[in-house]
């Protein structure tokens, strides 16, 4: 007698076993840093920066430490300052598209949690990072992992927006309206990123739904989708996005002010790009990290800046690549050693509740 086969039209995996499930594939983080995918996707980068850089002209390797070791350290540890501001503030933000979408998630949480999930991008290609925040939200409250993954979306829409709006505006007072061919090309990119980001929200929130149903999909996938759309959009309230907006811009000011202070510091001779331009440099290099190949756009970024500052402002081969070792060293291998300490030592990571969970626990019963 044959077996019978399983019947197409019943249901399948609840909701919440699809994401227990995804939480169990998380838990392989530390075997996925170990791999030697993983490994090359770090070194390889590095060995072709090292490659291209040798060929630029004028590029002058034993230049490039005297060149780095003259930099201004309080000027330093300003950018190193100014580029740490932006965590709270990060963490802030999430806040309030966690609490938004309906859950619960003080701003001191929220910032160990973007910390340490940047400390994976730094490690880990394709953006994992964004993904083990969720994680690390989901085991230590009893929130949907889909609707967080929905809040961590409508997050990086507003990053994208910022970065676009701000470095056009940006790049327009740098070049007082006179734009180089090449300048004008990163514009036309810009302007299309807009109109696709904006053209796939109003389809997500118009035709998403019933895009999902019509599909053969079992209904715990339209449960799933269902908590996703709930993230994305019930975090983004009318009262909340005028603070939103306001945070998203300081943001990125402090990334732009980071790479300022490091120009600054270090001196260089005819360099002088000035804030519009700072800010230019700076969300045009943050625009080349989504680009996910690589752990935090390694190679991508480094090649993006090097062009525009040699290039576009006439920056030496020499002190472009002094700007960008230093860029890099504050805003990816601080986050790299200091990220591991937070790793090692949060208790977020071990799933033992966020603070407010924990505080309301210690506190005494109350008598009847």
């Amino acid at each position: 007698m044959s077996a019978t086969p399983p019947d197409a039209t019943q249901p399948g995996p609840s909701a919440d076993e699809l994401e227990r499930a995804e939480l169990v594939a998380q838990l392989s983080l530390t075997r996925r840093l170990r791999r030697p995918r993983t490994i090359v996707s770090l070194l390889l980068p590095i060995a072709l920066l090292a490659l291209v850089y040798m060929s630029l002209p004028g590029f002058n390797l034993s230049e490039l430490p005297g060149t780095i070791l003259a930099a201004n350290p309080l000027l330093l540890l300003a950018a190193f300052a100014m580029y740490y501001v932006g965590f709270p503030l990060r963490g802030i933000r999430w806040a309030l598209l966690i609490r938004g979408a309906g859950s619960r998630l003080g701003a001191r949480d929220a910032t160990e949690m973007i910390f340490i999930s940047w400390l994976v991008n730094c490690l880990v290609p394709a953006k994992l990072g964004d993904l083990y925040r969720a994680y690390l939200l989901k085991i230590n409250s009893p929130v949907s992992l889909s609707r967080t993954f929905g809040t961590v979306f409508i997050e990086r829409i507003l990053d994208l927006l910022a970065i676009v709006v701000l470095g056009l505006a940006s790049g327009f007072v740098s070049f007082r309206g006179r734009l180089p061919d090449s300048v004008q090309v990163v514009f036309a990119v810009g302007v299309g990123l807009v109109i696709v980001l904006a053209a796939g929200v109003l389809t997500l929130r118009n035709f998403g739904r019933r895009l999902i149903v019509r599909l053969p999909l079992p209904r715990s996938v339209a449960d799933l989708y269902d908590r996703f759309e709930e993230g994305v959009f019930g975090a983004v309230g009318l009262r909340a996005l005028p603070i939103l907006v306001v945070v998203t811009g300081l943001i990125w000011a402090t990334e732009a002010a980071r790479l300022y202070l490091v120009i600054d510091a270090l001196g260089l001779p005819g360099v002088h790009l000035g804030i519009s331009g700072a800010f230019f440099v700076a969300l045009t290099g943050s625009l080349l990290t989504a680009v996910p190949f690589t752990p935090a756009g390694l190679g991508v970024v480094e090649v993006g800046v090097v062009g525009l500052l040699t290039v576009i402002y006439g920056v030496s081969a020499t002190g472009a690549g002094a700007i960008i070792l230093v860029d890099r060293a504050i805003s990816v291998l601080s986050v790299i050693v200091l990220g591991a300490l937070a790793y090692v030592v949060s208790p977020l990571r071990q799933g033992r509740g966020l603070r407010d969970t924990r505080r309301m626990a210690a506190l005494p019963a109350s008598p009847d």
